[in-house]
C-alpha cells in the first residue's frame, strides 16, 4: 500500500571561502555566532537571551544587537571567533545518542563519533534520542539556516518498524493529515513495506512526529531510522561512522540543483 501527496581530510568537507566572505561591516550577534560556529541561528537566539553572551564585556540579552569587527564576543565565557573553515559531516547516529552538544543527564553525544576537530559543530535539525539514522553537522551558521528552516521544504525519509501489524487506517490518515492536540501531521509520503513496517517522507519536521503519530493510533515504533536528508542518503555508511558531506550534496540542500 502506497500513498503520496504530490582520517580527518577524508570526512571532513573544506568549502571554499568564498562560501561565506568575511564581511567587514557589522552583524548581527546571533548570525555571528553562528558563524562562530557555536550553534545555529535559531539556538544562537536562545543563547543569548538566556544571557550567556558577552560583546566587550558586557552582558547582551537581545539577538538584535550588531557586532564589529574587533569586538570581543564570549560565550560562557569563552571568547569566540569566526570559523576559518566550514566543515560539513554527515553521521549515522546510532540509537541512544542525543544530538545537543551536552546534556545534562549524562547521555551518550552523537558529536563524540565524530572525527576529532577544533571547530565547534552543531546539528542541523534534529533527530531523537532513541532513533538512528543521518543527522548533519556543520560549523556554517548560513547553511544550517537554510538545510534546517522548514520553508527549504527538504524531503526526510525514515524507515518504522512497528511492534504490533500496523492497520491501513492508521496510514491513509497519516497521509490525509491527523490532527493531535491541536497539531495537524501529514506525510508527504507513506508506504507499508510490511505488516509491521512503514517507508514515511516528510517535509515540515514537527518535532517527534513520527512517533506521536504512533501513539496518536496506539502503536510503538520498535525501530525509527531516518535514510534520507534531500538528496543525502545513508547509503552503506555504518552505525557511528561519518563522512563528508559531497559538493553534490551542498549544492541540493542549498537549493542550487533540483535532481538528485
Amino acid at each position: 500500500m502506497k500513498v503520496r501527496q504530490s582520517d580527518l581530510n577524508s570526512t571532513v568537507n573544506h568549502k571554499p571561502s568564498n562560501e561565506r566572505a568575511a564581511s567587514s561591516e557589522a552583524v548581527r550577534l546571533h548570525v555571528y555566532l553562528a558563524h562562530s560556529g557555536v550553534a545555529s541561528r535559531r539556538a544562537a537566539e536562545k543563547l543569548i537571551a538566556e544571557g550567556r553572551i558577552t560583546v566587550n564585556g558586557r552582558q547582551v540579552t537581545v539577538p538584535g544587537e550588531r557586532v564589529l569587527p574587533g569586538d570581543e564576543v564570549r560565550f560562557d565565557g569563552k571568547q569566540v571567533k569566526t570559523e576559518s573553515r566550514l566543515l560539513y559531516l554527515v553521521l549515522n547516529k546510532p540509537p541512544m545518542y542525543i544530538t545537543t552538544s551536552s546534556d545534562p543527564q549524562g547521555r551518550q553525544l552523537a558529536l563524540d563519533l565524530l572525527p576529532p576537530c577544533p571547530e565547534r559543530l552543531y546539528s542541523v535539525g534534529r533527530l531523537d534520542y532513541r532513533s538512528s539514522g543521518l543527522i548533519i553537522f556543520t560549523n556554517d551558521g548560513n547553511f544550517a539556516a537554510r538545510a534546517g528552516h522548514p520553508s527549504a521544504e527538504i524531503e526526510k525519509e525514515y524507515l518504522v518498524e512497528s511492534t504490533v501489524p500496523i492497520p491501513d487506517m492508521a496510514v491513509e490518515e497519516f497521509a490525509r493529515g491527523v490532527i493531535i492536540e491541536g497539531v495537524l501531521y501529514r506525510a508527504q509520503e507513506i508506504e507499508k513495506t510490511g505488516r509491521k513496517s512503514l517507508r514515511v517522507v516528510l517535509i515540515e519536521g514537527k518535532n517527534r512526529e513520527i512517533r506521536r503519530v504512533f501513539s496518536h493510533f496506539h502503536l510503538h515504533p520498535e525501530k525509527l531510522q531516518r535514510i534520507r536528508i534531500g538528496a543525502v542518503k545513508l547509503g552503506n555508511l555504518a552505525e557511528g561512522q561519518s563522512r563528508a558531506l559531497t559538493n553534490n550534496e551542498f549544492s541540493c540542500l542549498m537549493g542550487r540543483r533540483e535532481r538528485w
